[in-house]
């Protein structure tokens, strides 16, 4: 039977999900319980694939502060007053850790505006306005643009951003890894139910050992 789901480790790309600091910082005013432990092996991720110059997409979320752009799950908090990753704002950058260059900034009207922004070689931060990161951006061209069909992905809270990004990259016929612990509020319950849509399911360790077999091989 022809494999359309084993990834391809010459066609791969990491994306990371909502890697920004109001998220993940303990300070932050949504911070989301487990991101802290799972930046150490998003930073590992993100190293490995710069050094393979494989490409990385960087989704992060921007709320405007009159809530226009955000989703309903979160809108009322944002029109009430809450400063979730606004524009402009510290909290909205992603991680250091994630950055080729700490003095790097987001530039969120290029953003705001569908484009992707360009921090390094074939790395791109991208904006998107609902939970999924292929709902009304530009990355599944992007990504199929450079050749792409496997994506890596990791970031914050599992349930939320990840999953759906996940099922929406079903739907596009990406093949796909999730990083089990460079992911926040992963449960195994929730895990099983992407195994079952042909998600494979990998901790970084064995991640970066596939990876590295790859160049070995070429």
């Amino acid at each position: 039977m022809q494999d359309y789901l084993s990834p391809e480790r010459d066609r791969v790309a990491l994306i990371t999900i909502d890697a920004q600091r109001d998220f993940i910082l303990p300070n932050g005013p949504a911070a989301v319980s487990g991101s802290m432990s799972a930046v150490p092996q998003m930073q590992r991720l993100t190293q490995a694939f710069r050094q393979l110059n494989a490409p990385i997409v960087h989704m992060v979320r921007l709320y405007r502060c009159n809530g226009s752009n955000v989703d309903l799950c979160h809108r009322a908090q944002i029109e009430s007053g809450q400063r979730i990753v606004m524009p402009g704002t510290s909290g909205c950058e992603l991680i250091d850790e994630l950055k080729p260059d700490t003095a790097q900034r987001i530039e969120p009207e290029l953003l705001l505006d569908g484009k992707l922004q360009e921090i390094g070689p074939r790395e791109w931060i991208g904006y998107k306005p609902r939970l999924s990161a292929f709902f009304q951006t530009p990355v599944e061209e992007h990504l199929k643009a450079l050749g792409i069909s496997t994506i890596v992905i990791c970031g914050t809270d599992f349930s939320t951003s990840p999953r759906s990004s996940v099922y929406a990259a079903a739907n596009r016929d990406f093949r796909m890894v999730l990083a089990t612990d460079a992911i926040s509020g992963a449960t195994d319950a929730g895990l099983n139910e992407l195994a079952q849509i042909g998600v494979y399911l990998m901790a970084t360790e064995k991640l970066l050992d596939w990876l590295s077999r790859s160049r070995q091989a070429a």
